[in-house]
């Protein structure tokens, strides 16, 4: 088993340039903002995210030539917090798992600054739309790459800032600004949780540090982790409920389908490819510490269960293009945090780079059309639209085809490997590989309504916006190419062992996630043997855990015949997804309209109005907290407290003292001579007495 820390580790100052390119670019538009021409302004942007995906392969080439033991690169820029016996440097790591990241954050985010050359080219905000998307790739890069979990934090709060910024850019429109607003409130709700869970952990950790340690450090940690043992579900939960903020998950997941108001690249890159899996890459990075406790490990995989359920059934009755893919991204976060529920980390990890192919090339296809119909984002009036935009729709099919799991594309692997381990992974079952796989089916059903009502049949718009239909320009129309591409292929690194693969994405990640195998077969005790690779057999016939063990990766465990019954099972079912949404859409359109009407009609309603949480939240929240502070903090302790005693009163105080005060100066030269004098008997006489 190869350890998880290695006691050595290799400086690499090249990490530091991949968070600070973006930023310098962010940095240099920001400044001189309308000084430079718009190509440069664009030049500046793509080529700072650029050459930091170029670093980052640069880095990630460097950590494949290494032994697997020791595939860790740190770079160490400064001491930032030091006294006593706490320690946090600022620096930046790179082992397997944040190098996925890496590569995954540079390289789409890269293609989205290109398209975004061509969808934001009249925009008259355009600088101020690069610098806020520069400090965004900053903001996440730091979050990915810091070496500690503190970096990590910084960087979390950074793209939550600049998640506001774009998703408001628009803000003359009062709903987007209310987006915004409503993203970062419910952020900041998560972070609170995390917050809690930060200081937990520190109080927890700091008594058991040696000399010269960092506190937050991920390597500390993860070497001290029987010290969090106790604490160790307090912790998880804590900082898992800032991962559902981040990553929308139940009962924070309400901010993520009204940030769609944002520029289109924004909702590709922030709410599909990068910022919205800051929750799943922190409980992965984390993952010695979740994997001590099996009640937070259950919490996390029922939560993305029934998230990725109820997303899933909302976004079959939207019509807005872009709320469809929200609801689907939110869905699909959901999976993300099943597989880390079961302790399938490498899998939701592989599932984050899938999905960040596909999901930013719907998105970006979804923009062009909207680019196209002027404007439009409702599919009720579009349609009729894969002839002239040949590119936006056969690059569209290939993302809706890898998000519906169809071999061999992308999203088939990842997803496939999630619902074997949420059947036999360390927590899982046939409740939650019944959920997962209804929701494989729902997700294919709608995604191909989406394409039908957009792609196919007559053009229902108004005859100008008709007039007007056109294919998208190059900057556009190449990134979605490229991402089309990557939809098909990327999944192949990752194919499994019982289709003859050996699944080397998992062999990848193998040596981060191989510690937390070691924890929970430690923890399984109770005549549990540590068998070779580290995994771990419970003596009731338990499943072998150990995701980092060779052999427990790409299928290597149970039956494998088994398992690809359930592959062809599961391809099978999104396959009758697809032609499903085909025909009830395209062919037998009454369907639908009886199914709208089912039981007088209140199923469809209740979906439709995204079963009533927002009007709940609104009346269990957001109305009481106007009240309240409306009532009680403005007008009884701000106007009241503050503004009437401590502000007023203490001027009234002065007030009555200054005009006492007043009156010993009215100007009488004889007044001050009789005061003067009865001064200094006063004086005297106590003196006398005191002598």
């Amino acid at each position: 088993m190869h350890s998880p820390v290695s006691e050595s580790v290799i400086q690499e100052s090249l990490l530091r340039w991949i968070v600070l390119l973006p930023l310098l670019g962010a940095a240099i538009n920001g400044l001189l903002n309308r000084r430079l021409p718009r190509a440069a302004v664009g030049a500046i942007a793509c080529g700072s995210v650029g050459l930091s995906f170029v670093l980052s392969l640069t880095a990630f080439l460097r950590l494949a030539a290494l032994p697997a033991e020791s595939r860790l690169l740190v770079d160490t820029v400064a001491k930032w917090i030091g006294f006593g016996p706490l320690r946090v440097d600022m620096g930046f790591a790179m082992d397997p798992l944040n190098a996925v990241m890496a590569l995954i954050v540079t390289g789409v985010g890269f293609l989205i600054h290109v398209y975004s050359l061509g969808y934001m080219s009249h925009d008259k905000g355009f600088q101020r739309f690069f610098t806020y998307l520069n400090l965004f790739i900053f903001s996440m890069m730091t979050l990915i790459l810091g070496e500690n979990l503190l970096m990590l934090f910084v960087g979390w709060e950074g793209v939550g800032l600049c998640s506001y910024l774009l998703i408001s850019f628009w803000f003359n429109e009062e709903a987007n600004a209310i987006a915004g607003k409503k993203a970062f409130v419910v952020n900041r709700v998560g972070d609170f949780g995390f917050l809690l869970g930060l200081f937990l952990l520190g109080a927890t950790l700091l008594p058991h540090l040696g000399a010269g340690e960092g506190l937050f450090s991920f390597q500390v940690m993860q070497r001290h982790a029987d010290v969090l043992a106790p604490a160790a579900t307090a912790i998880a939960l804590l900082l898992f409920v800032g991962a559902t903020g981040k990553s929308a998950q139940i009962p924070l997941y309400i901010w993520l389908p009204d940030a769609m108001a944002g520029p289109t690249p924004v909702s590709a890159l922030i709410h599909a490819a990068t910022m919205v899996t800051a929750g799943v890459y922190m409980i992965a990075r984390m993952n010695f510490l979740f994997v001590l406790s099996p009640a937070a490990m259950h919490v996390v995989a029922i939560v993305g269960a029934a998230t990725a359920l109820l997303a899933a059934t909302i976004a079959m009755t939207q019509n807005d293009i872009k709320k469809v893919l929200a609801y689907s991204t939110v869905s699909q976060l959901g999976y993300m945090m099943l597989a880390c529920g079961v302790g399938a980390f490498s899998a939701g990890i592989f599932h984050v780079m899938t999905h960040a192919f596909f999901k930013a090339l719907l998105f970006l296809g979804s923009g062009s059309v909207i680019h196209a119909m002027s404007g439009e984002q409702d599919m009720r009036v579009m349609g009729g639209l894969s002839k002239k935009l040949p590119i936006t729709f056969w690059t569209f099919l290939a993302g809706t085809f890898a998000i519906a799991g169809v071999f061999p594309l992308a999203g088939f692997f990842s997803k496939d490997e999630i619902l074997w381990k949420a059947f036999s992974g360390q927590g899982g079952g046939v409740g939650l590989y019944a959920v997962a796989f209804l929701v494989a089916g729902l997700t294919a059903f709608y995604m191909m309504r989406l394409v039908v009502l957009t792609f196919h049949g007559q053009n229902r718009a108004s005859a100008e916006v008709r007039h007007h239909i056109h294919e998208s320009p190059r900057s556009m129309t190449m990134p979605l190419v490229v991402l089309a591409v990557l939809s098909v292929v990327g999944g192949w690194i990752g194919w499994p062992a019982f289709l003859g693969g050996s699944n080397r994405f998992d062999q990848w990640l193998e040596p981060v996630f191989a510690g937390g195998g070691q924890m929970v077969a430690a923890a399984a005790g109770h005549g549990a043997a540590l068998v070779e690779h580290g995994a771990a057999v419970a003596e009731h016939g338990g499943q072998a855990l150990a995701e980092g063990a060779a052999a427990a990766h790409g299928g290597g465990h149970g039956n494998v015949g088994l398992e690809r019954g359930m592959a062809a099972a599961s391809l099978a079912w999104g396959l009758l997804g697809l032609s499903l949404g085909y025909l009830v859409y395209s062919r037998r359109t009454k369907v639908a309209d009886k199914v709208r009407g089912f039981a007088g009609g209140w199923p469809y309603r209740v979906l439709l109005n995204k079963y009533y949480v927002d009007e709940a939240y609104d009346g269990a929240f957001i109305r009481p907290g106007f009240r309240l502070s409306k009532t009680v903090l403005w007008k009884t302790v701000d106007a009241g407290v503050i503004d009437g005693l401590l502000v007023n009163g203490s001027a009234l105080v002065v007030a009555v003292f200054g005009s006492l005060l007043r009156l010993l100066q009215n100007g009488l030269v004889r007044f001050y001579a009789w005061s003067f004098t009865v001064g200094v008997a006063v004086f005297v006489v106590y003196l006398s007495l005191k002598g």
